[in-house]
């Protein structure tokens, strides 16, 4: 069980998955300090309340706290922002000619050489069942 788990992990995918959920937060905190500390008090500057997460509005009595979900609003625009520059540079590059190491799984077959590969498949199959029904004869 303990070298089936090794063999789990050391696969490329499952360590691709880790390193990404790691460099994920590393820069989910570098983005949560960027507005915290440089983006908010310049927009604090230029509204007139330099704490935004104390900022609220009020109607009808109810007291509305919306400077968390401004700040939330902030890192959620610049990460999708460097996420969709990312997509856009990969795209980029695969228009140059360059393939993913998924695409060659995903070669689109001729209609005529994917038919005749079924017909191999299905005779395969009818020749093992014969055989089957020959031994227990």
């Amino acid at each position: 069980m303990l070298k089936e788990f090794q063999e789990f992990i050391s696969r490329g995918s499952v360590v691709d998955l880790a390193v990404g959920v790691i460099v994920g937060a590393a820069f989910n905190n570098l983005v949560s300090a960027l507005t915290t500390y440089i983006i908010n008090p310049l927009l604090g500057i230029l509204i007139g309340q330099i704490n935004l997460s104390e900022m609220k509005f009020v109607v009808f009595g109810a007291s509305f706290q919306i400077g968390d979900f401004v700040n939330a609003l902030i890192n959620f625009l610049i990460i999708m922002f460097v996420v969709f520059t990312i997509v856009k540079l990969m795209n980029k590059m695969r228009r140059d000619g360059s393939k993913s190491k998924f695409d060659e799984s995903v070669e689109e077959l001729d209609p005529q050489l994917e038919y005749l590969q079924q017909i191999r498949d299905l005779l395969r199959y009818q020749q093992l069942r014969d055989q089957e029904k020959d031994r227990r004869r």
